[in-house]
């Protein structure tokens, strides 16, 4: 294999002496074609030849081959020893003085794409090349040739920016170089040698990178002439971007000179301030606090600098300006003349605005004072590129004042609509008022940038447009109705158009339906399917305004008939047409759904015309989903549409569907046989309906809940509708049901369709599902020693005995509940008949059998049987935990049926049997979690509600923890049942000496906070910030249930805590420190080993900071809270995890704030995946480094995905090092391709 490659490039080298230019071409692309294969291998000899003729090649008089021979050198310097490389590097730099131009070309063009190639990782190849680089680029740079110093600037900063680390050595000679090329008289040179130094500064030590700024400050105190001022000036604007965080100790000295200069009459001297100022804002947010309102005055001021335009003449009459746009852009056109550069300083306000108001979150209420008024007046600017980034700058204010949704859906946080908000909501007239006559201008860029702010402003402010759609509607139909309008401005008009639809109720809309059905159907029309796929859309949405159906349609006085017709016709044509674009079918057919549902009483005539189309639809693969969800819409309708024509054939395709392995088809069929068998259960026969149901039974399995849960559904609908279709085939579902019953999987939904099917069926009286035969069944397996029982309960042989899950036991019992539910005669003798054979059963028997008699007895008093109590309370004392547990819960449980027998014999054996207490106490926690979820169990339990808190408030200080957590849980719960009086107490029991008492009181307010809202709200948003104020508390142990508490507050209410963080987070963050007066050494044996008390309360406090996280950063200063991320990425491993997850998120909800620290996470990361586990350490600290190298990559990843992260050269080397190290690499591709099918997988669970 070597010799035949040996001789091929042999071959190929002779071929590039020839004389004929095409040979030499073909040769070179050959070669290069061979040096990009892995496989090859060049010895000492070859290597020489083929670097020689390379770069021979590259003085080639034809310039096809040297571009060929250029190409060569990027896979050739991962081909060739480091010494060959080095000859590339000195012939390249060599021919970089020459004096012929096209030589001196296409040699920088070779340096830079060598540089690009040279790999990162290699122990000394990036070191050597670098340092013989240097040298001659420095030279270089001082000669007198302008384009030798342009490209040596060029290649200088390619080298910086890639191996900066490298060339830290020669930093002074660099510095040397670059410095005077500053005061040089060409403009490109200044700007490549700003470029240069600014990469240089990243790795400078602060003497260097010190001395570089002083100069430029001093260069600004005394300006050798006023170009020096421009370039000081964006130098420093420069390095700030590069490497910011090192010139806070600057800013006050900059920002001085800055507000100087910025008042001199020179426009492009107050652009470069303007920028200076924007990078400073961006990469230094707290050294710049002080001069943000000098800052904020210049960018006022300057934002509105026109010298040459006299606005005052359009103010006047804008409306009708607009309607004369010829004569204005004519004007226009006179006064932008080539020598007006007043443009570009009122784009850098703008863009500097921009920044001010995505950075400075806490200044937002101000913004809108003081900014808002001032950027509406500027929306008439003049030229459109500043008109373009003063949008963009309102649509920063607007994304920074989004209503969060705790605001909007917590009914007791009415009051938080203050502020932003309100302030908006003042000035929303403004704003239309001023966008009305910009979505009639000519420019397309102006009229997308209008409907990108409308639609921020419905994001902000959710249905707040309703009052001024007779100024926003005509611009709408300007843009659709323009002959000249872009595919893609048709697009923006209809997607505003559908979120306008989307965010109002229909009435406001009633008006403007004349208008708007004649645009949106010329827009289905449009030959671009893009256009009819989003006007399809649009009228879909426009049938649910036309006519709704929810809500108080019925009383409206619309006229709604008037447009059936060419709504319907427009869409049939549509769905009729078989060879147009997937995506425009499945909208048609989408709409046509909408419309059936929602006018089908107008169509009656056109039904036997269109269903049938459906029916086409359904048969075909590529549109059958489409076809179910919409025959969903109609068969729901509340208008009870006629399906008829098609129904005889849509239940067996509907059958067909169910053994598709398409999860989405499968649950769309199981809800439209749903709908089908509720509203038309009368119109077809049972034979009918079980060609469909028969194929469920596989569908009844713990491998998917949610098509279980729909099949389920189906199943219970149908035994009570047409209970007659499941004659002949009962066995078949109940075998999977059963089966299903004993999931250690199945729980909440799915379990409570279960229960209702179970109810459903026992009432259809068929032969097979009577009661007896149903408790057999669900019984039998268990108690004759487990199994999957389907044997046994079809009457086959036993089968082997399996050990259940416990869930198992739980799920029976609860189904055995319900059927006994339908048949309440039974209750009492059957359990009897279970506490009676109690004691012949062997544990996992006497497990179920309590946990039945407990669900039964939730239902039913059983207080008649006298022995019941007694023998609960006995298995308390049974050597098994399980059996325990559940005699704690059948005691709790049946304790709720029959309140005034049980609740105070449990009160009094907690009291007289302490070795029992947990237990007991168990079974107090069943009682109050049942009875407190319902008004007519809070009417039971309250009357009991002080003899079980005196009890309670007895055993807060007990010597068990375990007790103590479910006294805390009771009270918290106990305290929702009557918060007026309870709270107060517990407040009150918060002073305690106690720490025992403190902690449990702090544990309990957790279970009083509920994501859902609750009559104790109002109360608890008063008195809460007295419980978290225990952050404070001299005891670890109270300051940990504390943070438990804040963190379960900011999950489930953040409206309880939002006022309270200024002043809690100080103490949250205290807690993510190490504290060495907790840490101790334990001896154990000879050895020393280290023992972190403050590590639980540490866990607790980052849980809480990444639960902030999770609930949005609005009042949170994110540049601290980064501070305590970063330290955390240096803890346990424990904490290392959750921070690696917090900088993932992070760097998706604030990229910005991330992208200023990106190195200091890269270099915390970094060292995470490079550290080395000792040669000696066991087997789970190799795997903890494993996953901690798992987590630190999946952070990585997030972190590279940021907007213009790939500019930073720490995290691109990173990157090249990943590539480079086999280990690593393996992951990062793995957890790339993770994200990636992560994403698809929620698109197909969102398409379900």
């Amino acid at each position: 294999m070597a010799s035949h490659q040996y001789h091929q490039i042999a071959n190929l080298l002779e071929k590039m002496t020839s004389t004929d230019k095409d040979f030499r071409f073909m040769a070179t692309n050959d070669l290069m074609t061979e040096l990009q294969k892995d496989s090859i291998i060049l010895d000492d000899e070859s290597e020489k030849k083929v670097v020689r003729m390379v770069l021979k090649l590259l003085e080639d008089k034809n310039g096809e081959v040297q571009n060929l021979a250029v190409k060569c050198l990027g896979p050739l310097v991962n081909k060739v020893k480091e010494i060959q490389v080095e000859t590339i590097v000195d012939s390249l730099c060599a021919n970089m003085m020459s004096n012929t131009e096209q030589l001196r070309d296409i040699s920088s063009i070779g340096l830079k794409t060598v540089i690009a190639e040279l790999p990162q990782s290699s122990n000394s190849l990036a070191p050597n090349v670098c340092q013989r680089i240097t040298g001659k680029l420095s030279t270089a740079i001082e000669k007198e040739d302008v384009s030798v110093k342009l490209e040596s600037l060029d290649i200088l900063a390619d080298l910086l920016s890639r191996f900066g680390e490298f060339l830290v050595p020669f930093h002074s000679t660099i510095l040397k170089a670059l410095m005077p090329q500053l005061a040089s008289s060409r403009q490109a040179v200044r700007k490549r040698t700003i470029v240069a130094l600014s990469f240089l500064l990243i790795q400078a030590n602060s003497n260097a990178y010190n001395g570089v700024i002083d100069h430029m400050l001093d260069g600004l105190e005394n300006p050798p002439n006023p170009a020096a001022i421009r370039t000081y000036i964006q130098c420093l604007a420069s390095i700030c971007r590069q490497a910011g965080h090192r010139l806070c100790n600057h800013i006050d000295r900059s920002m001085l000179l800055l507000s100087q200069y910025s008042q001199r009459d020179d426009d492009e001297l107050r652009e470069f301030c303007l920028q200076a100022c924007e990078a400073f804002v961006m990469r230094c947010p707290d050294a710049i606090n002080p001069h943000i309102p000098m800052i904020l005055e210049l960018c006022l001021k300057y934002i509105t600098y026109d010298p040459n335009y006299n606005y005052e003449t359009d103010d006047g009459d804008t409306g009708y300006a607009m309607d004369t746009e010829e004569d204005e852009y004519v004007d226009s056109e006179e006064y932008s003349d080539d020598d007006d550069m007043s443009w570009k300083v009122r784009r850098a306000a703008a863009k500097c605005l921009e920044v001010l108001i995505a950075t400075r979150q806490e200044l937002i209420e101000d913004f809108y004072r003081s900014l808002s008024p001032a950027l509406i007046a500027r929306f008439k600017e003049r030229e459109e590129n500043v008109k373009s980034d003063i949008f963009h700058a309102y649509v920063a204010l607007l994304k920074n004042t989004r209503a969060s949704d705790d605001v909007a859906n917590d009914p007791d946080s009415m009051d938080q609509v203050s502020g932003p908000t309100s302030l908006l909501i003042e000035q929303l007239p403004l704003i239309v008022k001023a966008i009305q006559p910009l979505m009639r201008e000519k420019s397309m860029k102006t009229r997308q940038d209008c409907f990108l702010l409308l639609r921020e402003l419905l994001n902000s402010l959710p249905g707040a447009l309703g009052p001024y759609l007779d100024s926003i509607v005509p611009g709408i139909s300007y843009s659709l109705n323009d002959k000249s309008s872009t595919s893609n401005m048709k697009i923006e008009s209809l997607g505003f158009l559908y979120s306008l639809l989307q965010g109002h109720p229909p009435h406001v809309f009633h008006p403007h339906i004349p208008s708007l059905v004649p645009l949106v159907v010329a827009s289905v029309f449009d030959p671009f399917y893009k256009i009819a796929t989003e006007a399809l859309l649009v009228l879909q949405q426009l049938v649910k305004v036309i006519r709704p159906l929810e809500g108080n349609a019925a009383k409206s006085d619309f006229d709604a008939p008037s447009f059936v017709g060419e709504v319907y016709s427009c869409t049939l044509q549509k769905l009729k047409v078989t060879d147009v674009d997937q995506e425009v079918k499945e909208r048609a057919i989408a709409c046509m759904g909408q419309i059936i549902a929602n006018m089908g009483d107008l169509l009656k005539n056109e039904l036997p015309v269109c269903l049938p189309i459906f029916m086409e639809r359904l048969k075909n693969e590529v549109t059958r989903l489409s076809s179910v969800k919409a025959l969903t819409l109609i068969a729901a309708s509340s208008l009870h549409i006629d399906l008829t024509p098609i129904l005889h054939d849509v239940l067996p395709a509907l059958g067909t569907f169910l053994r598709k392995n398409h999860r989405a088809l499968k649950l769309h069929s199981l809800d439209l046989i749903n709908k089908i068998v509720i509203n038309y259960s009368s119109n077809f026969e049972p034979n009918l309906l079980q060609t469909a149901i028969v194929e469920i039974p596989p569908l009844i399995s713990d491998s998917d809940l949610h098509v279980a849960q729909y099949s389920l559904t189906l199943l219970s609908t149908v035994a009570r509708r047409q209970p007659q279709a499941l004659v002949g085939i009962h066995e078949q579902f109940l075998r999977s049901v059963l089966i299903l019953v004993r999931s250690p999987l199945l729980q909440g939904t799915a379990l409570n369709c279960t229960l209702e099917l179970f109810q459903a069926l026992v009432q259809t009286q068929l032969t097979g599902l009577d009661y007896q035969s149903l408790v057999s069944k669900l019984m039998g397996p268990v108690l004759a020693g487990g199994g999957d029982g389907s044997s046994r309960a079809t009457g086959g042989a036993p089968s082997e005995q399996v050990q259940l899950h416990k869930q198992a036991y739980h799920s029976s019992a609860k189904c055995i509940a319900a059927l006994t539910q339908q048949c309440p005669q039974v209750a009492t003798p059957l359990a009897t008949k279970l506490i009676t054979d109690l004691q012949k059963r062997n544990d996992t028997e006497i497990i179920f059998c309590l946990l039945t008699i407990g669900e039964i007895g939730r239902h039913f008093d059983l207080s008649s049987i006298q022995v019941l109590p007694q023998t609960i309370i006995e298995c308390f004392g049974a050597t098994s935990e399980d059996v325990k547990a559940a005699a704690s819960h059948a005691l709790g449980a049946v304790s709720v049926g029959s309140l005034q027998t049980y609740l105070p014999l449990i009160l009094n054996e907690i009291e007289v049997q302490p070795k029992r207490q947990y237990l007991l106490l168990h079974s107090l926690k069943e009682v109050i979690s049942s009875l407190s979820v319902s008004p007519s169990g809070l009417a039971q339990l309250l009357p009991s509600v002080p003899s079980i808190w005196s009890q309670l408030f007895k055993h807060c200080e007990c010597s068990e923890e375990g007790s103590r957590n479910v006294v805390a849980e009771c009270l918290g719960k106990l305290v929702l049942v009557n918060p007026d009086e309870l709270l107060p107490q517990l407040q009150q029991a918060l002073r305690s000496e106690s720490p025992t008492m403190r902690t449990v009181v702090v544990s309990s307010v957790k279970f009083t906070i509920s994501d859902q809202p609750q009559p104790i709200d109002a109360l608890l948003k008063q008195s809460i910030g007295e419980f978290l104020f225990a952050l404070r508390d001299p005891e670890p142990q109270v300051r940990r249930v504390a943070l438990v508490a804040f963190n379960s507050a900011v999950h489930n209410k953040p409206s309880l805590v939002r006022d309270l963080l200024p002043t809690l987070l100080p103490w949250l963050y205290s807690e993510t420190k190490v504290k060495s007066e907790l840490i101790r050494e334990v001896e154990m044996g000879p050895f020393k080993h280290t023992v972190d008390d403050g590590l639980d309360i540490r866990k607790a406090a980052f849980e809480c900071m990444y639960t902030l996280l999770e609930q949005g950063l609005d009042r949170v200063d994110v540049m601290q809270f980064l501070d305590h991320v970063q330290a955390g990425l240096c803890d346990h491993y424990d904490i290392k995890m959750l921070t690696y997850l917090m900088t993932a998120r992070l760097a998706v909800l604030c990229p910005d704030k991330v992208l200023l620290r990106l190195d200091q996470f890269i270099q915390q990361l970094r060292d995470t995946c490079t550290h080395k586990v000792k040669a000696n350490s066991v087997k789970q600290e190799y795997e903890k480094q494993d996953e901690l190298k798992r987590s630190a990559l999946r952070a990585v990843s997030a972190l590279s995905q940021i907007p213009k992260a790939n500019k930073n050269p720490q995290l691109m080397d990173f990157l090249k090092s990943i590539k480079e190290t086999p280990e690593l690499s393996k992951i990062y591709d793995y957890i790339q391709k993770d994200s990636v099918a992560g994403s698809s997988d929620i698109i197909v669970m969102d398409q379900s």
